[in-house]
């Protein structure tokens, strides 16, 4: 028999109106969302779409190494997770092979970057289509179709806008952008015009939404602004963008105008928030749900400006608007929700969110004490884990028998080495095979620890927030294991299975 304990976590809630996502905990920290297989989620500077009953949440992927400005950084590419209910997420893999030579060359770290993957549908030819934003062209774009919202997805011609066509190769010419379909089913492309320092251009697109079409309105902006979000509601066209514009910075402004028409003329701008709660707007999706129409803003919460952004969070909120159309100030609180459940042993439920923390170099180990629930067999441990930066030394997986003060006894009963070439940058399962007999109620300690010097990188685990129940509780030691501190509040995300 086979018996599975856990830590949960329903990484997004919603309540019944959807009128709050949770973004943060108790302590004002981004909680870390997960995908069904409790990975994180690795989809950034990209937006949530809705097709055909399913929620779609398409972003650039950081966990291979990334690294803005890196030259030897590899580029990852961009994945999709998919949801019926805006809180459980299936991840469904790459949008398309990012890993063949071209697409290195056009996206590494040598490069400039490959960012902001954004879907839509086309009803007349029956295709997703697909635009992200590349810098190794003159036009600053490349477009692919598919037969599906996951795809693959295939490469088309390249696009020609009206826009810089006649500006260097590889230049910084356009940037950020954002597609939209309007309700005659005519798709225009909002993009960032840096030759005018971050001007925001709105061109119409072709019938087959795969190339521009010279009708266009630009300066819709007069600089200084970057990731434009473009929507309708009730007849009246919005478009929301970063102000002032700043790549990976953790609290720019959010200012939106609104118009008649896609093309113009556009309104003055109106600042909805000053620091777009942490982070940098991304998106705005139109959603239907429970038969409302809901206005989701979101906004990239960066990780400090770091040049891989593989633990960078996210802020969604639905966006509220007065009587006249005017969107109301955004409101960065949780007012609402809880975060989900832990489950300990089967029988222990509490509300968490989980959070992430990468501090574990040669001075720096975690402890959490584990009772099995039986006498089996300890067939596999999984813990979420991540790195940062370059390790030079290797994770390792203990397991202890401790005394009645939780500290280790005598040598381990079980140690395994992992490189850090097989630990991602955004924090994933890592599955761990000790195969122990273990006793009923008898109490182990499993240890992570690394003899990585800190100027190299360091090793990081995913940590629930929660009182410390009974056995479950967690540790950290400062000083290489000779004494360990109560993490109070906070234990370990992790997975044990047994078999008797």
């Amino acid at each position: 028999m086979k018996k599975t304990l856990f830590i949960f976590l329903s990484s997004l809630c919603i309540n019944a109106a959807l009128s709050q996502f949770v973004n943060f905990n108790k302590e004002g920290q981004p909680i870390v969302r997960l995908s069904t297989t409790g990975d994180a989620i690795d989809a950034h500077d990209g937006e949530i779409t809705y097709f055909n009953g399913t929620y779609y949440l398409y972003g650039t992927s950081y966990d291979c190494g990334f690294e803005w400005g890196n030259k030897d950084a590899p580029f990852c590419g961009f994945k999709v997770y998919a949801s019926k209910d805006l809180k459980t997420w299936d991840y469904k893999g790459y949008l398309f092979d990012a890993q063949t030579k071209q697409w290195q060359c056009r996206c590494n770290g040598k490069t400039y970057g490959c960012f902001r993957p954004h879907v839509i549908f086309n009803k007349k030819t029956k295709r997703y289509v697909l635009w992200v934003n590349v810098y190794d062209n003159r036009v600053g774009y490349r477009v692919f179709t598919a037969s599906k919202p996951t795809g693959p997805f295939k490469e088309v011609k390249e696009p020609h806008l009206a826009v810089n066509s006649d500006m260097p190769t590889a230049g910084l010419n356009n940037g950020d952008h954002d597609l939209f379909v309007d309700d005659d089913g005519t798709a225009y492309l909002a993009y960032t015009d840096w030759r005018k320092k971050g001007a925001i251009v709105i061109e119409k697109l072709s019938d087959d939404y795969l190339t521009g079409t010279g009708q266009y309105v630009d300066s819709v902006t007069n600089g200084a602004t970057e990731a434009p979000a473009m929507f309708k509601r009730e007849g009246r066209y919005y478009i929301l963008y970063s102000d002032p514009n700043c790549g990976y910075c953790g609290g720019t402004g959010t200012s939106y105008k609104t118009a008649s028409s896609p093309l113009g003329p556009w309104s003055q701008p109106v600042k909805i928030t000053n620091n777009s709660c942490g982070g940098q707007p991304s998106f705005v999706s139109v959603i239907k749900y429970n038969a409302k129409t809901i206005y989701v803003y979101g906004s990239d919460l960066w990780n400090n400006g770091a040049k891989n952004e593989a633990l960078a969070n996210y802020f969604w909120t639905p966006l509220e608007f007065n009587a006249n159309g005017k969107i109301q100030a955004i409101d960065c609180s949780n007012k609402v929700m809880k975060g989900g459940v832990i489950k300990l042993a089967d029988n222990v439920i509490d509300s968490v969110q989980f959070t992430a923390k990468g501090d574990i170099t040669g001075n720096t180990r975690y402890l959490q004490v584990w009772q099995s629930p039986m006498s089996g067999n300890l067939k596999e441990v999984s813990m979420t884990i991540f790195r940062s930066g370059y390790p030079d030394g290797e994770l390792v997986f203990e397991v202890f028998k401790i005394n009645a003060k939780d500290y280790p006894i005598g040598l381990p009963l079980f140690s395994k080495k992992v490189a850090s070439s097989s630990i991602g940058w955004s924090p994933n399962q890592l599955k761990i095979y000790p195969g122990l007999d273990v006793k009923k109620n008898e109490r182990l300690a499993f240890i992570l620890r690394s003899e990585s010097t800190p100027l190299s990188g360091r090793y990081g685990g995913v940590f629930g927030q929660s009182p410390n129940y009974g056995n479950n509780r967690a540790y950290i030691s400062k000083d290489r294991g000779s004494t360990y501190v109560l993490d109070s509040g906070r234990i370990l995300k992790y997975t044990v299975d047994l078999e008797n």
